[in-house]
């Protein structure tokens, strides 16, 4: 797929949109008017939508009004006595009844989440919120809530939980709600002006209680292309002729909620009539070792020029050169050690045009390292699958339970190939792309307790769910954590226990990128909760949320030392390997790949997307086995030692089996078992056609 890059907003939409953001919140804040503090003259709309009440100002209860630290607001800042019960109440009046945002403006330094309940005028409204720590008490960070006003005066109070009191507060912000309304589904699209290099979209326009500002156009799980919010057409250029693209739109307002992806439609560019360049010369291989070999190859010959070649392993493309004229020779890296390979160039012309294969040239890596071991051949243990998606072992080590994505079943599979249905997951849905029944992890105490817990698509978004399996029927359905939102794509989904018995869940980010920025949202996020659905305890910010700045992660895997290590999808240009650490942000949709940027967390191995796209992950021996979609790979990336670095990642079955979905080491053997997804709309084959795999590591 060719990135054609991302168009921005005019500045005369964006003036347009922040106009009309400012009045509607303007218009939403009106009905609250200052109670204790005179607010300042409004100057504009955007400052006429918030009004600041000092907490010094407030009422005290085992609480004090102080000094000794920098960087507060007004004349001071309030120090709650640690004990349970102190507590701050401001007074709030509204002309009338209104819904407002509270952003409580404090420090906290040290280790302690200091949660406080939230009152409106006697009534707890927000229980427990978190105020997690500051890096030392010069540091202020604000805390938000929404709340409900009544007409007349309100008193707001913040009462600390437990016996470290609460954090220090310097002032409370009152303001209109944040816009969490998304934008309506767009009409279905359409193509038009197709031609070889580029077509027409069209789609019905999508609705917004403040304003659409952007559609974001997507091929699958990958950005193509954005347009204004006032737009209902964009023609996409630099496509591949002869190229079918199932896209859809995804509307977008100022706030960056993001609407469900309208209905997918296929447009086949047009054949063209500039002819394909001429098969490259018979390649030669030189330079053979462990990982890789250096191709030399005739140059293509092209009536407008050529401008590229691709190394490819039957449909996979391993190596690509560009240039003018690209280069007729590269070093191919990445491949794995002592086994066998077959390669073949093709050239690629100015409007996009491939040409015929070369004659495959073949030959074998060299001899493999002594190190964590290597894969074998796969074998096929079990056929007739659509989407094989989550797999957990029972504590026998010989049987697992395995979810098929679209069917919403959950299979029994043993290491001999013994295959049964056990249950369907209650009111999973697709959402005709990434969603359905995904991950499922059994209980540690499964012997005692029979649970086995779900992460599937449901009406209003994505749910983590328990159920119990008595080793023969699936039954039962309790909801543990809902409000994950869904998209299209982007919904994550695995599912594994940690050494200290919590359960890990990955979410994407619902293609919209700023949820995984927001730690109060569950989306773009690593989660780690209890096996009855409420945070872990030691939790850094005090609620659900593990690790933050993910955009669609699908791998999950502790080593030998109980490290988290996790895979996810990149936008259009890197994936991901990354070592976990709780609090830490991982960056999207800032960066994608290596970082760079202070309190941004780069990962251990990045890939081009083509490469990559990976799911499910399984350590072996301190080895990480990667498994990947579009690369139509399985990745091997050596962890260094006891270390957090990793070594040179390999490529095994370079397009042999089509997309790789899942890997998972069968419990007290050297041994994987690793599942396709060619059985979707993705990899086009029929239903039925996919398969488990098993492999020996030797």
């Amino acid at each position: 797929m060719t990135d054609t890059g991302h168009p921005r907003t005019t500045a005369a939409a964006h003036r347009r949109a922040a106009l009309a953001r400012a009045g509607g919140a303007a218009l939403a804040a009106a009905a609250l008017v200052l109670g204790a503090v005179a607010a300042p003259p409004a100057a504009t709309a955007a400052t006429a939508a918030s009004t600041d009440y000092q907490a010094e100002d407030a009422v005290l209860a085992q609480a004090k009004t102080a000094t000794n630290h920098t960087g507060y607001t007004g004349t001071g800042f309030v120090d709650y006595t640690n004990t349970t019960g102190s507590a701050v109440e401001f007074t709030v009046s509204a002309t009338a009844a209104a819904t407002a945002s509270l952003a409580f403006r404090y420090a906290n330094a040290g280790t302690a989440n200091r949660p406080m309940d939230i009152a409106v005028n006697g009534k707890v409204v927000a229980a427990g919120v978190a105020f997690p720590p500051t890096a030392d008490w010069d540091t202020w960070a604000e805390k938000t809530v929404g709340v409900a006003l009544a007409a007349g005066a309100n008193r707001i109070r913040a009462t600390a939980t437990t016996a470290d009191g609460g954090p220090n507060l310097d002032r409370l912000r009152v303001g209109a709600a944040a816009d969490t309304t998304p934008p309506s589904r767009p009409g279905a699209p359409s193509c038009s002006a197709v031609g070889p290099n580029a077509l027409t979209l069209g789609w019905g326009a999508a609705g917004d209680d403040v304003g659409v500002t952007a559609y974001d156009i997507y091929e699958h799980g990958n950005k193509l292309a954005e347009a204004p919010g006032t737009a209902t057409s964009r023609q996409l250029t630099g496509l591949a002729p002869a190229t079918t693209y199932n896209l859809t739109v995804i509307a977008r307002d100022a706030s960056g909620n993001a609407s469900p992806a309208s209905v997918a439609v296929d447009c086949t560019t047009t054949a063209g009539t500039d002819p394909a360049p001429g098969r490259p010369g018979t390649p030669t291989v030189s330079a053979v070792t462990p990982t890789g070999a250096t191709l030399t190859w005739g140059a293509a010959t092209d009536d407008k020029g050529v401008v590229g070649y691709e190394i490819r392993s039957g449909s996979a493309v391993v190596k690509s050169v560009t240039g003018t004229p690209p280069a007729t020779s590269a070093a191919v890296t990445g491949l794995a050690c002592d086994a066998p390979f077959t390669l073949s160039v093709v050239a690629r012309d100015t409007a996009g045009n491939y040409s015929a294969p070369s004659d495959p040239v073949s030959f074998t890596t060299g001899a493999c390292p002594a190190d964590g071991g290597v894969p074998g051949s796969p074998s096929a243990l079990s056929t007739g699958w659509t989407i094989p998606w989550g797999i957990a072992w029972l504590p026998d080590g010989t049987t697992s339970l395995v979810t098929e994505r679209d069917s919403f079943k959950v299979f029994r599979l043993t290491t001999g190939g013994a295959k049964a249905v056990v249950g369907t997951v209650p009111n999973a849905v697709t959402t005709d792309g990434e969603g359905g029944l995904l991950g499922i992890a059994v209980d540690p105490d499964w012997a005692a307790n029979h649970y086995v817990y779900l992460m599937h698509t449901a009406a209003e978004g994505n749910r983590i769910v328990r159920m119990t399996y008595n080793g023969s029927t699936l039954s039962g359905y309790k909801v543990l954590l809902q409000g994950i939102k869904k998209n299209r794509y982007h919904n994550g989904g695995r599912l594994a226990f940690g050494p200290d018995g919590y359960l890990y869940a990955s979410t994407g980010d619902a293609q919209t990128s700023s949820l995984a920025q927001d730690k109060n949202s569950l989306n773009g996020k690593i989660l780690r909760l209890t096996t009855d659905g409420k945070p872990a305890p030691g939790n850094p910010f005090g609620n659900y949320v593990y690790s933050y700045g993910h955009r669609n992660p699908q791998g999950l895997a502790f080593d030998r030392d109980g490290r988290l290590w996790e895979a996810e999808f990149g936008d259009s240009k890197r994936d991901e390997l990354n070592l976990v650490k709780p609090g830490a942000n991982y960056g999207w949709p800032t960066c994608e790949g290596t970082c760079g940027v202070a309190g941004m967390t780069d990962p251990k191995a990045s890939w081009p997307v083509n490469e990559a796209s990976p799911s499910g992950i399984a350590i072996v021996r301190n080895v990480v086995y990667m498994a990947a979609l579009r690369g139509e790979r399985m990745w091997r990336i050596p962890i260094d030692g006891n270390t957090e670095n990793v070594g040179t990642p390999t490529a095994y079955y370079v397009g042999a089996y089509g997309r790789l979905r899942t890997v998972s080491k069968v419990p007290g053997a050297d041994r994987l078992w690793l599942t396709t997804t060619n059985a979707d709309n993705n990899g086009g084959a029929a239903d039925g056609a996919d398969k488990v795999f098993t492999i020996s590591i030797g």
